[in-house]
């Protein structure tokens, strides 16, 4: 199971998580942290972390290296004692670009809310978008799990 720590949208995004989990076949205990910021604030952090002097929609800052069964054998040093969830990382999102791109695609703020959540979810869990082919497995991910959740496209 998996938990979202966040000050906003937590039922969404808890269960966007969940879906991921079942849609990757993934189990254990883990937990990932969700912040919602402005336009500026993503910016300095772009520029900060990844050399980026821009603007984007979605940051995600993996806490893992490799991605094996969520359990505190697995990742001693990455469990939080208290809770026993393994921490994935952090995902930043820019809720007024999420807000322009929901206009511009055409669809809810909270359809774009949660496709920029389970892209960042995904970038924690070692996919990415680099090679087509790579592409095409992690949308196909995506669309797994914004649909089990009632938000694919077009809705």
């Amino acid at each position: 199971m998996i938990d979202v720590r966040t000050d906003r949208e937590e039922e969404l995004l808890t269960s966007l998580a969940r879906a991921a989990f079942v849609a990757l076949d993934l189990s254990g205990e883990a937990e990932v942290e969700a912040v919602f910021v402005t336009a500026e604030e993503i910016r300095a952090l772009n520029a900060h972390t990844r050399g980026v002097d821009r603007e984007t929609d979605v940051l995600s800052y993996p806490a893992l290296s490799e991605i094996k069964p969520f359990t505190a054998g697995n990742y001693p040093f990455d469990t939080d004692p208290e809770t026993g969830k393994v921490g994935l990382g952090s995902i930043v999102i820019c809720l007024s670009r999420a807000e322009s791109q929901a206009e511009e695609y055409g669809h809810s703020v909270r359809r774009e809310v949660g496709y920029l959540f389970v892209h960042g979810l995904m970038h924690l869990l070692g996919y990415d978008h680099e090679r087509e082919e790579d592409k095409r497995v992690m949308r196909e991910a995506e669309e797994r799990t914004l649909a089990a959740c009632s938000l694919a496209r077009g809705e």
